[in-house]
C-alpha cells in the first residue's frame, strides 16, 4: 500500500499546484507579488534525500516532462531542471546531516537556484522582460515564502512518509 501511496503524493501534488497558483498574482501595499508553488520538486528533493536518488530524478523526469507539456510549452526545460535539482540534492546526503531543518533549507536553496535558471532563461529568449530586482522582490521572495510554509505545514509528513516506505522496503526484503 504504502508503495504506491509516494508516487500518489507526487500526482497530487502535481495536480494540487496551479490550484495554488490561482492566489497569485496578490496586491500588496502599491504592488503586486507572485506566488509560485514548487510543490513537486519540494517533495522530489525530499524524496532524493531521504529515499533514492536515481527514483526521485525519475520522477523529476516524469514529472517535468508533464509539466513542460501541461504549462509552458517549451518542451524540454523542466525535463532537465527536475531531475539536475534531484541529482544535487540526492548527492549533497554525503556533505549535509539529515534533519528535517537543514533539508528544508537545502529544499529552498535549490528551488531559488531553479527560479532564478528559468528567470534568466526566459529573460534570454526574451520571454519576459522583468528586471531583476522587480523578479527578486515581486517573485522570487515571495515564493520563496509560500514554499517555506508549505514545507513547515508538510515537511514533516513527507519525511515520515519516505520513512514508512523505507521500513516497508526492509520488510519486504527480509
Amino acid at each position: 500500500m504504502i508503495r504506491f501511496l509516494i508516487p500518489f503524493v507526487a500526482v497530487a501534488l502535481f495536480l494540487l499546484e496551479p490550484e495554488f497558483a490561482l492566489f497569485s498574482p496578490i496586491s500588496w501595499g502599491d504592488g503586486v507579488v507572485y506566488l509560485v508553488p514548487r510543490f513537486v520538486i519540494l517533495y522530489l528533493i525530499f524524496l532524493s534525500i531521504y529515499y533514492s536518488r536515481k527514483r526521485a530524478c525519475i520522477y523529476g523526469l516524469l514529472f517535468g516532462l508533464l509539466y513542460d507539456v501541461f504549462y509552458i510549452d517549451i518542451i524540454g526545460l523542466y525535463s532537465f531542471l527536475y531531475p539536475l535539482v534531484c541529482f544535487i540534492a540526492g548527492s549533497s546526503v554525503k556533505f549535509i546531516h539529515q534533519h528535517l531543518s537543514v533539508t528544508t533549507i537545502l529544499s529552498l536553496v535549490l528551488v531559488a537556484l531553479m527560479e532564478l535558471v528559468l528567470y534568466y532563461f526566459f529573460y534570454f529568449i526574451n520571454f519576459t522582460t522583468i528586471p531583476f530586482t522587480d523578479f527578486l522582490s515581486n517573485r522570487l521572495l515571495p515564493t520563496m515564502i509560500a514554499n517555506l510554509l508549505f514545507l513547515i505545514m508538510l515537511g514533516w509528513a513527507f519525511k515520515y512518509l519516505i520513512n514508512a516506505r523505507l521500513l516497508q522496503r526492509a520488510r519486504d526484503i527480509s
